[in-house]
């Protein structure tokens, strides 16, 4: 499995499980990441630090950080 943060701009991929601690996996969630999600990697900042993607037909930028505890496929 990758994660989020492995992922290629402009691929698309379905969310397969959230890692990390109970406090993240629901703010994820609450963002509309849950599992089965398709995602868009749209672009990533100019330092690689955040990326903007597509859930759910909108817009959201994530850190890398917590795009590491995406898994997808």
């Amino acid at each position: 499995m990758k994660t989020l943060n492995e992922t290629a701009i402009g691929t698309t991929v379905t969310v397969v499980k959230i890692n990390g601690e109970k406090a993240l996996k629901r703010k994820l969630m609450d963002m509309g990441i849950t599992k089965g999600t398709s995602i868009f990697i749209r672009k990533s900042a100019p330092l690689k630090d955040p990326i903007e993607v597509n859930v759910r037909n909108y817009e959201l930028s994530i850190r890398r950080k917590e795009a590491m505890y995406i898994e997808v496929e």
